[in-house]
């Protein structure tokens, strides 16, 4: 039996992909009304082997974060992410990348119809990753290097806060988020967001890689 977390901007378009799972016996729905702001909080809660997630609105860019989050605690020696199926009209490249680097497992239009959903949550649950075929030149342009336009210096560049900075020297010095908080006084969840932003500012999905990084961008010394 595959757990499905189904998180959505709306209740009605909750009701509508849960119906759409209802339909096949090999899935269970668990958890309550879940919405992507709370994401992390609710896999942690109900371990999740999918997460059906849709994503509506001008605003995204918090939800976007929490998947980033899903990895972060991950590799903080918790629970494996669950694979994430993401439904959304946002087809920016750089975005849609960060998505697929997070975990997301399946890229679909919030149109996609019922038997596509459940077919990418199914190829999600089996350790596959789908994508609609709008979004594959999207993700993954077919056209020569040479061809495609460079991307002005800086492009999707953006600096760490201090804290963010202070977060990301203790990660390299090998602690854990339950320690950083200590070490800041500041608490777990705020230093599971700040991590999540690091990482999004860095191009990273684990500490190792977020510390080369910063490294490389002079931001740190390890």
């Amino acid at each position: 039996m595959t757990r499905v977390l189904v998180a959505s901007s709306t209740a009605v378009v909750r009701a509508g992909l849960e119906a759409i799972l209802s339909r096949e016996p090999g899935y269970v729905v668990v958890g309550g009304p879940a919405s992507s702001r709370s994401l992390a909080e609710d896999v942690a809660e109900h371990e999740p082997d999918v997460v059906l997630l849709e994503l509506a609105g001008p605003d995204i860019d918090e939800p976007f974060a929490a998947l980033s989050l899903l990895s972060v605690d991950a590799d903080d020696g918790g629970r494996a992410p669950p694979a994430i199926v993401l439904l959304t009209d946002d087809g920016d490249a750089g975005r849609l990348a960060e998505a697929l680097h997070a975990g997301v497992r399946a890229l679909l239009p919030r149109d996609a119809s019922p038997n596509g959903i459940l077919a990418a949550v199914a190829a999600a649950a089996a350790g596959l990753v789908t994508l609609a075929p709008d979004w594959l030149d999207v993700v993954a342009p077919t056209r020569p290097a040479s061809a495609r336009a460079p991307m002005p210096d800086g492009t999707r560049e953006a600096a760490l806060s201090s804290r963010e900075l202070e977060v990301l020297r203790l990660i390299a010095d090998g602690l854990a988020n339950k320690q950083i908080a200590a070490r800041l006084g500041i608490s777990e969840h705020t230093v599971k967001f700040h991590v999540a932003s690091l990482f999004a500012k860095l191009h990273a999905s684990t500490r190792a890689e977020a510390v080369m990084s910063g490294a490389r961008r002079g931001m740190i010394v390890v």
